[in-house]
């Protein structure tokens, strides 16, 4: 198992804009339990269109955040974390900094 911190990082941007569906956001979180699913199964007991599902997916795929694998005539869709681990430190440093800034603020407000 890869070392999240040693794993160079990413521009997070097309993670960030991944997400920020709620659509897409459903169907990452209906994947992360960590079985894989059809396009036809990710659509079930939604309103949405297998191809409304297809389109969601492939922008989800691009950000890395599931992988396909073609299985007969499906493709098998399944979570794959490491972008958002990656996106999690990015703002884990911003915020980092941010507490930095913060910090000398409050030191050159109290002197």
């Amino acid at each position: 198992m890869s070392n999240p911190s040693a794993r160079r990082h990413l521009d997070p941007a097309p993670v960030f804009a991944a997400l920020g569906d709620r659509t897409r956001l459903s169907l990452l979180m209906r994947l992360s339990d960590g079985r894989t699913r059809s396009i036809a199964k990710l659509s079930t007991d939604t309103q949405l269109t297998r191809q409304a599902v297809t389109k969601h997916l492939h922008v989800l795929e691009k950000a890395g955040l599931v992988s396909s694998l073609r299985v007969g005539r499906e493709s098998q869709f399944a979570y794959a974390p490491a972008p958002l681990l990656d996106a999690r430190a990015y703002l884990d440093t911003v915020s980092a900094q941010w507490d930095d800034a913060l910090g000398r603020l409050r030191t050159l407000v109290e002197t």
